[in-house]
């Protein structure tokens, strides 16, 4: 459930679904901050999906404690918007994937205590598209890491999304981003209007 502050509009879905694309499009349009994932300075993040299983652990600590700075509530601005390429609910599907034993049960004890003294959002955007068209995507980006990323993956991915989705305390907007190109700017200007429809803005 939101609390006071300002909007903030949480981006979810797949790896390559468009969430990027989609937060700096709304971030422009609706005049809001923009706060990315910090993918690229985390150190360990690429070893880890390349086959270093003792970094999973140091790659979602890392992720838990940037996203918790970026969205911390004590530093939460008391008005205006922000959207962010990430939703702090999707940290614990990833854990899910990578961690087990007691690192995951590490992992869940300070994501219990962290998740308290974060923003929650007032609008959550769920991107979702068929592993095809998320597999094409991966490899025109070129992010080395993500090679390793498969369909059974991605499927995977999806369905974990699909049961987190209906679980979240707060307005979700479901976009079809493999039917609909979020780089066109008609296509663009209709998920506008419905963010806009969402949080009366």
């Amino acid at each position: 459930m939101a609390s006071a502050g300002a909007n903030l509009i949480s981006i979810i879905g797949p790896p390559a679904a468009g969430k990027t694309t989609l937060a700096e499009a709304l971030a422009g349009e609706l005049g809001g901050r923009l706060i990315r994932e910090d993918y690229a300075g985390n150190p360990f993040l690429a070893a880890s999906y390349l086959g270093r299983a003792e970094l999973a652990l140091p790659s979602q600590l890392y992720f838990l404690f940037s996203r918790a700075g970026q969205l911390s509530r004590d530093n939460w601005p008391a008005r205006g918007l922000a959207v962010s390429d990430y939703g702090f609910c999707q940290d614990a599907l990833y854990a899910r994937h990578s961690l087990a034993g007691e690192e995951l049960a590490v992992y869940r004890r300070l994501a219990d205590r962290v998740e308290g003294m974060i923003q929650p959002p007032d609008l959550v955007v769920h991107l979702d598209a068929a592993e095809q068209a998320l597999l094409e995507r991966i490899v025109r980006r070129g992010r080395r890491f993500e090679t390793v990323m498969t369909a059974d993956f991605l499927r995977r991915m999806r369905r974990e999304y699909d049961r987190l989705v209906p679980a979240l305390d707060c307005p979700v907007l479901t976009v079809d981003a493999g039917a609909r190109d979020l780089r066109r700017g008609d296509v663009l200007a209709e998920v506008v209007q419905d963010v806009r429809r969402r949080l009366n803005l």
